[in-house]
Formats: structure tokens, C-alpha cells, sequence
């Protein structure tokens, strides 16, 4: 992808094509490299749901919805941010399903800065809060902006120890929208010292299901996650996984077998991993690789050759047929249709956007049925 700083309009499209009904993360990357920019990628959305058997028009934002948005977040004293931009944060922009747009309201110039998360109980106990509050303090001083969820318990207590040097709240619904409420003071503190990021519009109430979009985020930013109490189903838990799966390290405190909210943390220690006591538990693993990182910045992946429409008219029927209920490596796909990669991709796009394909861990895809 190649970085740019797109215009307010360009912005704008980015934000929409992002938004439109059965566009993820992949399938957005797609569009842009295909069509070039995401106003051609709009205009092409009809035509490439229809060819894969799709009645329906795609649900897309107005751009009078997004231009009422824009100015709502000025309005705050925030903006958007799209992935192709030199600003959006490398570490982000390089795990597999990174937001293709976000809100920032604050001091944007900590995304600059090297990170580590920090999560945990929501019930926290009162010694687990204080040593959230230290260990965000410790670590903020030693250079690192200290990122987490807003959530109450070990997430407040670490965005208000860590306030001095620099903290990242990434949220769960939209910018403006402060959950839960008895963090309204903190809210304010991070709008004016740190920074607020989002990936939901303007106005969306948090919902289940937008917990673990968030938690990526916070993995994301970050080249570690260190856990303070968490039970054995948690969302603490969660962001573990998806750090080990962005290839982030994990750290966790040990506490009592006795305490229910320990026992995550238990467990994440029994699977390797790394046991915390103090900020230099983290910063010994962290500040070779954050050094690491600075000398060896990744090179641009190459863009993938494109296939022309007649190719992907021709190769769709045998995609789509060995395509079934069961998920498939996308690479045993390529192999047993003995098509290029660019004609399978494109027609995986195609059914995708049809509401037709699932995407599932591992690069592995799946036919949706009873869809439109």
C-alpha cells in the first residue's frame, strides 16, 4: 500500500468504502489496490456484488453522513485517520484485519511513540489497581505510552498512572460517546494530556459484540501486553490471544490461586507467558525489541499483479465450486483451481461483498448459505 495524506474528500470515501456493509478489513485492502482509490472502489461495489449473485445494493454511509461526522469531530477537536496515511501507527497498520479508519482526539503525536497495553479486571482489587497506577507510571517515564481500554478497574488505574508521560484509550463505540459513565473525569483528562482512538462513527453505543474489535486495537498499538487480574473468561484474556496472534509479547502478574481474578493471569503464566513484578520485568523484554524496531523498519509488501475482468468472468464457477460450508486455506485454493492468486482473490472479493463468503483465522475461507 502506498503511504500517502489523502485530501479531507479522499478521507471521506475511505471512511465510507470502511463502513460499507460486507467490507472487511481484507476485502477493503483489496478494493484499494485493485481500483487505485476508495471513490473508484465505491463505484465499482454495485457491479461486483451483482456478478456474484448479490439482488440487493450494498448499505454504504451517505457522503452527506460522513461530511455531517467530519464536522461533528472537528467540532470536538478531532479527525480521522486512514491506514494509508504516514501517521497511522506502523505497529497497527501491520497486524492482519487493522481498522482501515479511525478517530483521534487528542495528542496524535503518541502514536508515535513506542507502546505497551495494559489490561485487566474490571472488579479490580484495591492492591491491583495501585499496581496498575505504578506500573503505567514507571513504564510511562521510561518512554513508553501506556495504552488501554477505558474499561473501570486496572484500565482506568493504568490511563491515570501513566496521564503524566503519555496514555492511549482505544474505545469501544464511538469517540464521543464515554462508557462507562463514572469515567467522565478520566475521559476529559485523556482528551486534554493523552488520546482517545476510535473505530466506531460518531454517537455508536458500546455492544458486546464491539469488545473484541477494540481489543485488537489495543494489541495492536502496542509491542506488549502486560495483564493485572483477570478471570479465566475475560476480555483480559481475549487481548492475550489476539497480542500472542499479532505476534506481540504477553505479560502477566501472579496473584493467589484463592482469588477468582487471578486465575487468568495463573494461566497465562502456565503457557509461557512472561511473570511481572516490576516495570523492569517489562522494559527488559521490550526495550531491545522497541530498539530492534526503530534500526529495522519493514519494507512495503509488493502489490499483488491484477487480473482482468474477463479472467475473473472465467475462473468464478471453479472458485466458487470448490467452495463449501467448511473453511479452506486460501492457498489450497489457488492450488487446486490452477488459477493465478489475483483471479481467486477477486473472486473471493466479489462473493464476499455478495454476503456469499465468510472469512475465518488462518487465511481460511468459507461459503455463507441462506444470504441474499
Amino acid at each position: 500500500m502506498e503511504l500517502k495524506t489523502l485530501t479531507e474528500a479522499e478521507r471521506l470515501d475511505w471512511a465510507r468504502l470502511a463502513r460499507t456493509e460486507n467490507v472487511g478489513p481484507i476485502t477493503f485492502l483489496q478494493l484499494i489496490e485493485r481500483y487505485g482509490s476508495a471513490g473508484a472502489a465505491l463505484a465499482a461495489l454495485p457491479d461486483l456484488a451483482r456478478q456474484a449473485g448479490r439482488a440487493s445494493p450494498l448499505r454504504t454511509p451517505s457522503r452527506a453522513a460522513l461530511e455531517a461526522e467530519a464536522t461533528r469531530l472537528h467540532g470536538l477537536g478531532g479527525r480521522f485517520l486512514a491506514i494509508c496515511e504516514p501517521d497511522y501507527p506502523v505497529s497497527l497498520r501491520a497486524i492482519s484485519d487493522p481498522p482501515q479508519v479511525v478517530s483521534l482526539l487528542g495528542d496524535a503525536r503518541l502514536l508515535e511513540r513506542r507502546a505497551v497495553a495494559m489490561v485487566g479486571a474490571r472488579n479490580a482489587s484495591a492492591n491491583g489497581k495501585r499496581l496498575a497506577r505504578a506500573l503505567a507510571s514507571d513504564l510511562g517515564a521510561a518512554g513508553f505510552a501506556v495504552v488501554s481500554g477505558f474499561a473501570r478497574g486496572i484500565d482506568a488505574a493504568a490511563h491515570a498512572g501513566a496521564l503524566a508521560q503519555g496514555t492511549v484509550a482505544a474505545l469501544a463505540g464511538g469517540i464521543d460517546v464515554i462508557y462507562p459513565p463514572e469515567n467522565a473525569g478520566l475521559y476529559g483528562e485523556i482528551k486534554e494530556k493523552g488520546l482517545l482512538v476510535a473505530e466506531s462513527p460518531l454517537g455508536t453505543e458500546p455492544r458486546a459484540s464491539h469488545f473484541p474489535r477494540r481489543n485488537r486495537v489495543i494489541s495492536g498499538l502496542s509491542l506488549g501486553v502486560v495483564v493485572i487480574e483477570a478471570a479465566e473468561r475475560s476480555g483480559s484474556l481475549i487481548t492475550a490471544r489476539r497480542a500472542l496472534d499479532q505476534g506481540r509479547e504477553v505479560f502477566a502478574v501472579p496473584g493467589s490461586p484463592l482469588d477468582p481474578r487471578a486465575k487468568g493471569c495463573n494461566q497465562l503464566l502456565r503457557q509461557g507467558a512472561t511473570l511481572v513484578e516490576t516495570a523492569e520485568d517489562v522494559l527488559s523484554v521490550l526495550t531491545p525489541m522497541a530498539k530492534l524496531g526503530e534500526s529495522h523498519r519493514p519494507a512495503p509488501a509488493p502489490v499483488p499483479p491484477k487480473a482482468s475482468d474477463s479472467e475473473v468472468s472465467t475462473g468464478r464457477a471453479r472458485v466458487l465450486d470448490l467452495l463449501g460450508p467448511n473453511p479452506v486455506a486460501v492457498d489450497e485454493l489457488v492450488r487446486q483451481c490452477q488459477l493465478s492468486a489475483a483471479i481467486v482473490l477477486a473472486v473471493l472479493l466479489e462473493a464476499e461483498l455478495a454476503g456469499r463468503l465468510e472469512r475465518h483465522p488462518g487465511n481460511q475461507v468459507a461459503l455463507r448459505y441462506h444470504s441474499d
